[in-house]
């Protein structure tokens, strides 16, 4: 058996769009790439007026998915719970609720929208905590400690997450604080001792954890 491609490069334009049952034009882009970890999909309207995504929920007959709607070109109309939203290209729709009842039409000809779906379990990196924190620092204190609190939530024993948390409390003054969380980030992760040399708010702290072999 040939062994499948380490990776793919393809235009969404070269995924060809096929009927479906209730009459969407819709691109299987998940299938064309291989993807296995959510699914995706394209859907086209030629003419305005025409459904996009399909009236429905995804709690019930669904499969309780998360849904995020991104509008590649053309513009569409949603409707979600009744409530009319305009989504030109560009826009983003994200549907969290899977009881939430959703339709998009195209509001002009040749719109497309690509639809992303699938079950809340994704566990996302620590390096997103490190990079919404740091543009904070040091004139939005409050709003990065928000940030890198969310974190301890999201994603509880993350390393990312408590070198986020070190950066906040080394901006906060609370030098011993930031060395803790520093030095809990790098027990798990020892590569983030390298970037705290290199980091102006923690180089000094991480000297400290190379001083005593932590």
């Amino acid at each position: 058996m040939e062994a499948s491609p380490r990776y793919r490069v393809t235009a969404l334009d070269s995924i060809e769009a096929a009927p479906t049952p209730t009459n969407l034009s819709w691109r299987p882009v998940r299938a064309a790439l291989g993807i296995r970890a959510f699914g995706v999909g394209g859907y086209l309207a030629a003419e305005t007026g025409e459904d996009l995504i399909e009236p429905h929920t995804e709690s019930g007959d669904g499969r309780g998915h998360e849904e995020l709607y991104f509008v590649v070109r053309g513009s569409a109309t949603f409707t979600l719970e009744g409530e009319r939203f305009d989504a030109p290209a560009g826009t983003c729709v994200f549907v969290g609720d899977p009881s939430v009842h959703r339709h998009a039409v195209a509001s002009e000809p040749n719109t497309e929208v690509l639809a992303f779906g699938g079950e809340p379990g994704f566990e996302p990196a620590g390096d997103e905590w490190m990079w919404r924190v740091r543009p904070l620092l040091p004139e939005q204190l409050d709003r990065a400690r928000e940030v890198a609190d969310e974190g301890l939530v999201e994603a509880p024993g993350n390393p990312g997450v408590y070198y986020a948390q070190a950066l906040v409390a080394s901006s906060d003054g609370r030098a011993q604080d930031a060395r803790e969380w520093l030095a809990n980030a790098v027990a798990l992760e020892p590569l983030l001792l390298e970037e705290a040399r290199a980091e102006g708010l923690l180089s000094e702290i991480a000297a400290t954890l190379e001083g005593d072999g932590s």
